[in-house]
């Protein structure tokens, strides 16, 4: 019978957690142990679902329109940033579209791919901020199943990347995600500026929901060539991500089609009733109310 002694964990824990991972990234910061992110996302998700709001029970909510303008500018810069990166350092230059290993060298090639991996990482980690934001707002309706996984997933995948995977065919999933982020925060940093701006982009929300059903689409077939293709990359990798591609696509085409393709069903917004689908996108800039997530369907309604 196998025992399980202290020695036993901690030469597994040293396998795992170092001789696996990437020598060039294994001492950056939150990254040579998963603890830290871990403690991080259990936090988050702490004060998103129970400290937060009860902490805003019996308080007003807060407008934070400065510091949504800037939270959402910078965001905007982060994601150009790491688009650029990732088209100059690999996928216009030297990377095959079909199959492509991670450079594990010290070159000036194999470095940028990795520092910029290394930045979606800690995006990935800025972004919790999103659902922060909503609960100093009280807007927890737009706090959903699918957000909240997002947003909980999204650090610990990038961090297993950035220890162990740190270019090569996976960051395709990363450029697409953070080009769609460009257009989401200018979205969301307009419309925090006020209703006057609001009222002007209801026509974006549609076009970004859209290029989001692209993004799982063009990451699914980008991904399963590994299926075909052998470069030395790991084809385990596609059990995470073919399945979350169909999975967000799925939730992203229900709200596309619900909110757009169904113009007669009624929903409940806000605790309002009888408000048209179609008029959603309206009612919601009247309300001053900047959406960031799904609608969770309830029966025949749905719910923000």
């Amino acid at each position: 019978m196998l025992r399980l002694r202290p020695s036993n964990i901690i030469q597994f824990y040293k396998y795992v957690f170092s001789e696996l991972a990437d020598p060039r990234t294994n001492d950056w910061f939150l990254i040579s142990s998963p603890i830290p992110g871990l403690i991080i996302v259990f936090l988050y998700l702490q004060f998103v679902t129970k400290w937060g709001p009860r902490f805003m029970a019996k308080r007003p909510a807060f407008r934070l329109q400065k510091t949504l303008v800037v939270y959402n500018f910078l965001q905007v810069c982060l994601s150009c940033w790491i688009v650029y990166e990732g088209l100059d350092a690999a996928w216009l230059r030297h990377y095959s579209w079909k199959c492509q290993p991670v450079d594990y060298s010290n070159s000036p090639e194999g470095m940028r791919a990795t520092r910029c991996v290394y930045i979606y990482f800690l995006a990935k980690i800025t972004e919790l901020l999103d659902t922060v934001f909503f609960v100093l707002r009280k807007k927890n309706r737009q706090i959903t199943f699918l957000h909240l996984y997002h947003h909980a997933a999204m650090p610990m995948i990038s961090w297993g990347a950035t220890k162990y995977y740190p270019g090569g065919h996976g960051t395709f999933i990363g450029l697409i995600n953070s080009f769609v982020h460009i257009f989401m925060y200018a979205y969301y940093m307009l419309a925090a500026l006020g209703p006057e701006y609001q009222k002007k982009l209801v026509w974006w929300k549609r076009h970004i929901t859209t290029l989001q059903m692209v993004q799982f689409c063009l990451s699914f077939l980008h991904s399963s060539q590994l299926l075909f293709y052998d470069c030395g990359y790991p084809r385990w990798t596609v059990v995470l991500t073919l399945p979350n591609s169909i999975f967000f696509y799925y939730l992203f085409y229900d709200f596309y089609y619900q909110a757009y393709k169904k113009p007669n069903d009624v929903v409940k917004v806000n605790g309002h009733n009888g408000v048209k689908l179609e008029r959603i996108e309206e009612y919601e800039e009247k309300e001053g109310s900047v959406a960031n997530g799904i609608k969770m369907r309830v029966g025949n309604k749905y719910e923000r």
